[in-house]
């Protein structure tokens, strides 16, 4: 079993491997569409290389600028997304909650987080690191094929749902 390092959040409760925590995270996965088609020992699978951590209200769980190589699955609770915005401070981008991946671009690429993540109130969440998710492959390549594409439709409907929002301050293009 393949599972974070314990000094990922060391101010925070270890709650120990997802694996205890199965019921939770496959009640979650059945809600969420792109995990629908996963079943409980898929799930269970998945599980074997998670961590699961749980924060009181108000700590940084992912900080903007900084390194990482995993990302949080939250279980219980809520977190706030919030990004730097040059001359205007912090903004508020979202509030999420049970289901949501948090931190899946630098799991994906290694680049530095593109935002900050704060629990709202105490919040349980599970963690995938790279290392871990590199032997998942290597163990049972379907399986992480599988949970990379949900990874990557998620980025996509990330991507398309920023795009939307940026149209109204993008000039016309002249040919």
């Amino acid at each position: 079993m393949e599972t974070a390092n314990d000094n990922l959040f060391p101010e925070l409760e270890n709650l120990g491997a997802a694996t205890g925590f199965i019921d939770e995270i496959f009640e979650i996965m059945e809600h969420i569409p792109l995990f629908g088609e996963f079943d409980l020992a898929e799930v269970e699978q998945l599980s074997a290389y998670m961590e699961c951590f749980g924060a009181p209200s108000g700590v940084t769980l992912l900080e903007e600028g900084k390194e990482g190589d995993y990302l949080l699955l939250i279980l219980t609770g809520s977190v706030d997304v919030y990004k730097a915005m040059p001359g205007q401070g912090t903004k508020l981008m979202a509030t999420v909650g049970p289901g949501a991946i948090l931190g899946e671009m630098s799991l994906v690429d290694g680049q530095k987080r593109n935002a900050s993540c704060v629990s709202r109130e105490p919040t349980d969440f599970a963690v995938l690191r790279r290392g871990p998710l590199n032997v998942l492959l290597g163990r049972n390549p379907a399986l992480g094929a599988r949970f990379l594409l949900v990874l990557l439709t998620e980025l996509t409907r990330r991507l398309r749902e920023a795009n939307q929002r940026l149209l109204p301050f993008i000039a016309p293009a002249t040919v």
